[in-house]
Formats: structure tokens, sequence, C-alpha cells
């Protein structure tokens, strides 16, 4: 069953390359490509997937990957901009690790 996020607004048009068409039968082909895409998108994805739904679940695929993506490169950006007075300060006041020993 679609959820309200996953039923189609709108129907585009795509052009594919004879490469685009062999990976997307990889896609389909293989159990572990499929159970790959299936953890990414959180879609079951089975053999039998139609192309319309497949090309759906490779681009929310693609799209989780550079939301990832930005999200680690704004967390990188966090870390440089904490001072190292600060991380020192924060270390200072961390139990030792051999504390409970």
């Amino acid at each position: 069953m679609e959820t309200a996020d996953r039923v189609p607004a709108t129907r585009k048009s795509l052009p594919l390359s004879e490469r685009d068409l062999r990976d997307l039968a990889v896609l389909r082909g293989s159990a572990v490509h499929r159970a790959a895409l299936s953890d990414l998108t959180q879609v079951q994805v089975t053999e039998s997937i139609s192309e319309a739904a497949l090309l759906q679940t490779v681009l929310e695929a693609g799209l989780k990957a550079v939301a990832d993506l930005v999200e680690a490169e704004g967390y990188a950006r966090i870390a440089l901009e904490v001072v190292p007075e600060n991380r020192q300060a924060v270390a200072r006041r961390r139990r030792p690790t051999w504390a409970d020993e």
C-alpha cells in the first residue's frame, strides 16, 4: 500500500541510456542489489517490480544519499567550528576511562 508521500503527483519522461537499462536490469535481477535498494529506501523491492516503481525507488535512494552527504558535511562543518579550548575543557570534565578500574 502506498503512503501519502509515495503517491505520484505527476509522471515525467526519463531518457535512459543502454547502460541505464543494464543497471536497472541488474537491480531487478540481483537479490543482493534488491536487498540493498530496499535497505536504502525502506521499500520492498521484488523481482517483479514495475519499471516505474523501480525508477521511483532508485530516485528515492539517490535523494537519500544526497541528504546523508549534506548532513555529514554539515556535522563536519560544525565540528570544525568548535573552539579547541572548549574541547579541552570538556575533556577535563569527562570521567577518565580508567576511573572504574
